[in-house]
């Protein structure tokens, strides 16, 4: 069976001066960026600066204080915007239900809603499992599977819709170096084979300057610099540079006891 590559156009997603407060404790600070449609825009930070809160405002789990996103032109929260888009969401976690096999989860939003027969279902199922490069892993179990193929799974699952729009929020966290470049891979290839956009949310530099045509990095809820991945690297601010040549280095002194 060959991949079918879908003719569907990816959709664009603005942002507009977003600001968002938890128990008077500012985390997004007026944030702005556009990403065109078919970008492939990755938004890095350290941990706690805002990234996942961001993610969740554009598909419309939280609510901002002031700003607003517009997906394909129109507000997120209006009447029918979700319905006339296509979002698929890729989570850290994979968020695979044990339960089920692999097959059942890839599936699950089209026979919950009951969109397709089950034939065709399965027809469906088996040709997102072998875009993602896991043909024949349908009848397996999550705990049956690597973590580099969880998250692949769970991108199989997110693509049963033809998404427009598919958003990951940390898609190589608690991989190992292979796995992570196998799904920065991925990520680069179904750009080219279903012409989604793609937001990535993530702190792993290696996956935002390998896949990202821009890059967005934000720290304690504001817009530092945006950019393509060369221009990232020469911007010329302390905050930006330290993140981004930021390593570990063991010390050399023995622990105080």
């Amino acid at each position: 069976m060959n991949p079918v590559v879908t003719n569907h156009q990816g959709v664009s997603v603005q942002v507009r001066g977003l600001r968002k407060s938890f128990a008077g404790t500012p985390v997004l600070q007026g944030i702005d960026f556009e990403v065109a449609p078919g970008e492939i825009f990755v938004i890095m930070g350290p941990s706690g600066s805002g990234k996942s809160v961001l993610l969740k405002h554009i598909i419309g789990l939280e609510r901002p204080d002031a700003g607003e996103i517009l997906i394909g032109g129109k507000p997120v929260g209006s009447p029918g915007v979700m319905d006339r888009f296509r979002l698929a969401m890729v989570f850290q976690s994979g968020a695979l239900l044990n339960s089920l096999t692999v097959g059942e989860n890839v599936g699950l939003y089209l026979s919950e809603h009951r969109l397709k027969p089950p034939g065709e279902i399965a027809r469906i199922v088996a040709e997102k499992l072998e875009l993602v490069g896991l043909k024949g892993a349908s009848d397996k179990l999550p705990n049956e599977l690597s973590g580099g193929m969880k998250k692949r799974a769970a991108i199989a699952r997110a693509l049963v819709i033809e998404p427009q729009l598919v958003l990951y929020d940390e898609p190589t966290s608690e991989l190992d170096p292979l796995s992570a470049v196998t799904i920065a891979e991925e990520i680069v290839r179904l750009r080219q084979r279903i012409r989604a956009t793609s937001l990535v949310v993530s702190h792993d530099r290696d996956l935002a300057f390998g896949v990202a045509d821009r890059i967005a990095v934000i720290h304690q809820g504001q817009l530092l610099t945006i950019g393509t991945p060369e221009e990232v690297r020469r911007f010329n601010d302390p905050l930006v540079q330290r993140f981004l040549s930021a390593d570990f280095k063991p010390s050399n002194h023995p622990p105080t006891p």
